[in-house]
């Protein structure tokens, strides 16, 4: 009986478009605009900032109140360079390009200034495990959330060899009660470097194994990637990403729809793409 229900919530999933990936709920979604303008315009009447072993950047939490209601976010003013360039513009042109590709895995994020600086500001979300505490306790998703849950990782995974994000680790993989999968920390994101443009992140050749790939992705999906171009990023992501990373962020792309071809043609399309 559990093998009958897991294959019809398994065809199920493959008749649905987008909707059916998105890991914020869709009453969630719908008030993205509303919690955006409420970090932008809403009073800071907490501020704590975080340790270096809480988050190397260091972010703040603010505690955040208007109109009687009350929520927390992290904010970010990090602009370094080095081995890594961190960016805390990197944050809110991620969550965009989640949103314009119908993933709806980061949380709303928008640009704040706190201690008058510009900054990121990121609703805080209440998560149950993150990926950390799931491989530690040993827990697997019920049999009906399986296939949903291992697909979003998938989606991760192409979503962050997009924006190059070399920062993803396992407690950034934020996970809710019902196995739902919340990406936070971008700003590590969108590097120019000639490595970027040359190989993808999460691969065959990915140092945790051959697991790491994008097994499966949503056509719909895979046709919004396809047609991304300067002009569409830009209007996306507006001034928090400079022409050079926009440009660097399509050789990638075109990277991701290589590796799907040549995937595609060795396994058959109907393995590769739902």
């Amino acid at each position: 009986m559990k093998k009958a229900i897991l294959a019809f919530f398994v065809l199920s999933l493959l008749c649905f478009g987008l909707e059916s990936v998105a890991q914020f709920k869709p009453e969630e979604i719908t008030d993205f605009a509303k919690w955006e303008e409420f970090l932008q315009t809403a009073n800071i009447v907490e501020q704590r900032q975080m340790s270096q072993n809480e988050g190397v950047t260091r972010p703040w939490v603010l505690t955040l109140e208007k109109d009687g209601v009350t929520k927390r976010g992290a904010w970010k003013n990090i602009e370094a360079l080095g081995r890594y360039v961190d960016n805390w513009r990197y944050e809110i042109a991620a969550y965009r390009l989640s949103n314009y590709l119908g993933l709806n895995m980061v949380p709303p994020t928008v640009e704040k200034r706190f201690q008058e600086n510009r900054g990121s500001c990121q609703l805080w979300v209440d998560f149950w495990k993150n990926f950390e505490d799931i491989i530690n306790e040993k827990k697997q998703p019920p049999s009906l959330k399986v296939a949903a849950f291992y697909r979003a990782l998938y989606l991760q995974r192409a979503f962050d060899n997009l924006i190059d994000n070399v920062d993803r680790h396992r407690r950034n993989y934020l996970i809710t009660e019902d196995w739902r999968l919340i990406l936070i920390d971008h700003s590590r994101s969108f590097r120019t470097d000639k490595a970027s443009t040359k190989k993808l992140i999460y691969d065959e050749k990915y140092k945790e194994g051959p697991n790491f790939i994008m097994a499966e992705l949503p056509r719909k999906f895979v046709e919004i990637l396809k047609a991304l171009d300067f002009k569409v990023i830009k209007d996306v992501v507006g001034e928090y990403l400079t022409d050079d990373e926009i440009n660097t962020s399509l050789i990638r792309r075109d990277l991701i729809i290589a590796w799907l071809d040549k995937r595609i043609k060795e396994m058959g399309e109907e393995r590769v793409l739902y």
